[in-house]
């Protein structure tokens, strides 16, 4: 079974009152489009992420191994098509997607992941999160009340709206025109669409005001955590030494029970600090000969998927290197792109440099090297 997210981000946004696409406008330190990728980044159930955009901002958000991109069409409908039938033609089995607008940024991990298990658990092809309507309704033309209406039964619509993969197809491959969203198409195909509590924080960004409503949201409704890590190694016999998965030459190595990357180490445990989940130790224990020559990218995927699982995203990481030699500076933007290669951060929240300690010190005499490393963490509040 795997679970697609496709997110819809190909509108011009014109009632949003921006100078560009409203995808694309800083919010809290961040585009909205980040905003919004990072909740189903952080999100454990998903296995595939597919952001649909406007031809002309293809350049604005490259694909990464995090996500992938496809040109959108003319309305949203041809946009959700358009990603549905990439995701069919790239043969990845997709079981269920979720379609989920853009500009609904504040979207929480826990309540994707809600979506998800509804769907697993439901009997209709389709779920999707709503809020009952509660105010009075009113009728009105020219700034004057002209009637009411009945709100019973009335319901406010989100995303993500999830669906069985091939129902959903399906019903956009025969839909004829444009649509409000994905259930008008379901159900205009005959698909039974049920009803989840939606989130009241889930709004969707279409007004100036929205902005500052979503800001004040992103803000204070976040669990942010830092932790911080260090490690050393000594030379022994080798020609190279492992530093943040890139083997560098030198007349000698590293010695430790794994690969003995003193930097990778250093951000693994850095990882598992920000979760107060103690230290690659505890988690592969030295004492377990397994672990003996193991290649050190094992334990920071690990720790990489133990801080998804638990609802948060790495923001940014900060690794720095103590030695004399070997010049770590030739060598830091691969490293860089190891980094990111593992832990799917994008490399540009990933820094690795180095320093000398002045001649001082075991690392000064080149006895060894020393690495230390901080990460921030980040969870949306359930």
């Amino acid at each position: 079974m795997t679970i697609a997210a496709l997110i819809v981000a190909a509108g011009r946004g014109s009632r949003a009152g921006t100078p560009i696409p409203k995808q694309w406008q800083p919010l809290a330190g961040r585009r909205v489009i980040d905003w919004t990728l990072a909740a189903f980044r952080a999100t454990p159930e998903i296995d595939r992420i597919l952001v649909v955009l406007h031809p002309d901002d293809l350049d604005l958000l490259p694909a990464t191994p995090e996500h992938e991109v496809t040109p959108g069409g003319e309305t949203r409908a041809q946009s959700v098509r358009n990603g549905l039938e990439y995701l069919a033609a790239t043969g990845s089995g997709v079981s269920h997607v979720l379609i989920h607008d853009v500009a609904r940024c504040c979207v929480r991990p826990a309540h994707i992941s809600d979506v998800v298990t509804q769907l697993l658990a439901a009997n209709t092809a389709g779920i999707a999160p709503a809020l009952a309507v509660t105010d009075a309704l009113w009728i009105g033309a020219e700034g004057q009340v002209t009637g009411t209406r009945d709100r019973t039964g009335l319901f406010r619509a989100q995303t993500p709206q999830a669906f069985d993969f091939e129902a959903i197809l399906a019903a956009h491959r025969a839909h004829p025109g444009d649509a409000a969203d994905d259930v008008e198409v379901a159900r205009a195909a005959g698909l039974d669409v049920g009803i989840i509590e939606g989130d009241e924080s889930n709004l969707k960004i279409t007004h100036p005001p929205d902005f500052a409503r979503a800001e004040k949201i992103l803000r204070t409704d976040m669990d942010i955590r830092i932790g911080s890590g260090f490690d050393v190694h000594r030379f022994g016999a080798g020609d190279h030494v492992m530093l943040c998965g890139v083997a560098v030459p030198h007349e000698r190595g590293l010695q430790g029970h794994s690969d003995a990357d003193v930097g990778m180490h250093a951000l693994t445990d850095a990882i598992y600090g920000g979760l107060a989940m103690g230290d690659i130790g505890r988690h592969f224990p030295p004492s377990d000969p397994q672990w003996k020559g193991a290649a050190s990218h094992i334990f920071l995927r690990h720790a990489v998927a133990l801080a998804m699982e638990h609802g948060f995203r790495i923001n940014n990481m900060d690794v720095t290197l103590v030695c004399e030699r070997p010049k770590i500076t030739p060598h830091a933007a691969a490293m860089q792109a190891a980094l990111a290669d593992i832990t799917g951060v994008a490399m540009g929240r990933i820094s690795v440099k180095a320093t000398t300690s002045e001649r001082l010190g075991f690392t000064g005499r080149e006895e060894g090297i020393a690495a230390q490393a901080a990460v921030t963490l980040v969870k949306s509040c359930a």
